[in-house]
């Protein structure tokens, strides 16, 4: 049985408050956009905050269900003004995340990523053990240099066995790559898409500034919630 969770509390007056409305300038738009645009003021698209969220309620409902159905995420934001919101909203609702860099075939080519992660885990094994003290020098600080480039990139989804079953991607001019091997897959999106995004490229658009932390912390933080709320029900579905 679905336990639909019908009510977010997603209040405009807070959706202003973190400039989730403010749009990039007029010249930069997607004309796709147009229906999720209220007006324009001093050059600038203005998001319209009731299509906002209508469709960050939906997205909530989605990861609400799949949470209770046990299911994996995954949160994609590697642009540097947003990566440690990323981690952090990531870690809360115990997602599996990419902050750093999108290496492509991330998803497409799993088992190669797959043997990547063997081999992280492998390497922080011996470095636990303090094995790498064993290495001649010039080895164990190749070693080192290593496990500290696979901690940056694949720190994230250190633990994912298998491919997640629904992605959040926070810029998605950024993140191109990321989406197109979701396609491929066929692996559900949510984005928050700004004026100047394409919102038929993602399977949940969610029309909002993806340039100001304080917009997409707060959208962040609404699916991390909902994510939250999902898995606290999980045990009794």
């Amino acid at each position: 049985e679905k336990m639909q969770r019908k009510t977010w509390n997603i209040d405009l007056e807070d959706m202003m408050k973190a400039g989730v409305h403010f749009g990039h300038q007029v010249q930069k738009w997607n004309p796709k956009m147009a229906p999720y645009i209220f007006t324009q003021q001093k050059g600038v698209h203005i998001l319209n905050l009731t299509q906002t969220a209508r469709f960050l309620s939906e997205a909530c409902d989605l990861l609400f269900n799949a949470a209770n159905e046990g299911k994996q995420f995954m949160v994609v934001g590697t642009d540097q003004q947003v990566s440690d919101l990323v981690k952090l909203a990531a870690s809360k609702a115990r997602c599996h995340y990419v902050n750093q860099k999108w290496l492509g075939g991330m998803l497409t080519n799993w088992s190669t990523i797959e043997t990547r992660l063997q081999e992280f885990e492998e390497l922080e094994k011996k470095q636990n053990l303090g094995g790498l003290h064993r290495f001649p020098k010039r080895e164990a600080a190749v070693a080192k240099k290593q496990l500290s480039s696979l901690q940056k990139y694949l720190g994230g989804i250190k633990y994912m066995t298998t491919l997640p079953d629904i992605v959040i991607i926070v810029n998605q001019q950024k993140e191109l790559t990321a989406i197109k091997e979701c396609r491929i897959l066929g692996i559900p999106t949510i984005c928050i898409v700004d004026t100047d995004c394409n919102p038929d490229l993602v399977d949940i658009p969610i029309p909002a500034n993806d340039d100001a932390r304080s917009s997409v912390r707060w959208i962040l933080n609404e699916l991390a919630s909902a994510i939250r709320e999902g898995r606290s029900n999980e045990s009794t579905s």
